[in-house]
């Protein structure tokens, strides 16, 4: 990510800790990232944890993720963690209170001539579980119309901002798709709930 003046220097980047992992506990059935290449927190287990919906796409991933995808995370500096999925889930520090999630699928999905890849940023979960609630579902029928990149996808009482771009896109456009989905997914995520912080 780049620097944003007003958020603190150096890496804007952090592990998702047990805390977060820890909130995740009671997520959905869908809900899998886990954790490789790192030592997980005892909670890892019990939290499967953040909204990623599962999406069948046509190329299938390795469990390792997709090698082109991790040279182009490597590169531009990110530290991240592959799921079981073979997908890549980052979480991002924005500021001294507010971190958020964000997936990177290695799975690419294939339509005619274009081959796209998924960038998810989960911003709020309805208290059911169920469908969203119409008032937050019309906010982010909203904000989708103001979007310049992507838009709100709505899995199992989770609202998820989604980017699909070129799989094969250069570094430069990957960080900026990174970039623009973990900011409007946190903003969302403050507005809707504010005072939590939860993805």
């Amino acid at each position: 990510m780049r620097p944003i003046p007003g958020f603190p220097t150096g890496s804007t980047f952090r592990l998702a800790g047990a805390a977060l992992l820890a909130a995740l506990a009671a997520a959905p059935a869908w809900a899998n990232p886990a954790r490789s290449g790192a030592p997980a927190a005892p909670a890892a287990d019990a939290a499967k944890a953040a909204a990623k919906p599962a999406r069948d796409g046509d190329a299938a991933a390795s469990k390792d993720g997709d090698p082109a995808l991790r040279a182009h995370l490597q590169a531009l500096g990110y530290k991240y963690e592959v799921d079981e999925d073979g997908d890549f889930v980052l979480t991002f520090a924005l500021d001294e209170q507010r971190s958020q999630m964000a997936y990177v699928l290695s799975r690419t999905q294939r339509y005619g001539s274009l081959k796209v890849r998924e960038i998810w940023s989960p911003a709020y979960r309805s208290a059911d579980r169920g469908a969203l609630p119409a008032a937050v579902a019309n906010r982010l029928l909203e904000d989708g119309q103001l979007s310049k990149l992507g838009g709100w996808v709505s899995q199992d009482g989770v609202a998820v901002f989604v980017v699909k771009l070129d799989a094969d896109a250069s570094q430069q456009t990957l960080d900026d798709a990174i970039d623009y989905a973990v900011r409007a997914a946190d903003q969302m995520e403050a507005e809707l709930t504010p005072g939590q912080d939860e993805f």
